[in-house]
């Protein structure tokens, strides 16, 4: 359980490489991982893990190397717009997880599904409804504070 604890927070923190990866090319650093490698990757630990039928692997697998290049361009898009502001760049990864999980929801059955949240997918959940709400009463204190003006 550490150890796919251990790989969804390595997992998560190469989407954030992704961002600095035009950069990292410029300075003559490797690239980051090829996308599709690390859906093909992440559909085959999911496999292991939750017992997926054939089926089940292909779904994973499709949903995955459909969004995590999406997401990977949304982030390249926003950095080479100079956005410098973290939580954007967070914000994108938080709603692509999202959308994933939704669609797993649809895939695993009720025991996978238990199995899945209980490697790691519910603390990450958590972590990411806990900075849509901080951001969310960000939003709100911003606009009583403009109301006020």
């Amino acid at each position: 359980m550490k150890k796919d604890i251990s790989f969804i927070t390595a997992f998560l923190s190469l989407f954030m490489l992704a961002a600095g990866a035009a950069d990292a090319q410029a300075q003559g650093q490797p690239e980051p991982p090829d996308m599709l490698e690390v859906a093909e990757n992440e559909a085959n630990r999911l496999q292991r893990l939750l017992d997926l039928e054939d089926w089940q692997v292909f779904y994973v697998d499709s949903t995955l190397k459909h969004d995590f290049p999406a997401m990977q361009a949304e982030l390249l898009e926003l950095q080479s717009s100079k956005v410098s502001n973290s939580s954007l760049y967070i914000g994108v990864q938080d709603r692509w997880m999202e959308r994933i999980d939704s669609t797993y929801r649809t895939i695993f059955t009720e025991s996978q599904w238990s199995v899945y949240m209980k490697n790691g997918a519910a603390k990450l959940q958590k972590a990411r409804e806990k900075r849509k709400q901080k951001a969310i009463e960000a939003e709100q204190k911003l606009k009583e504070k403009l109301n006020r003006m």
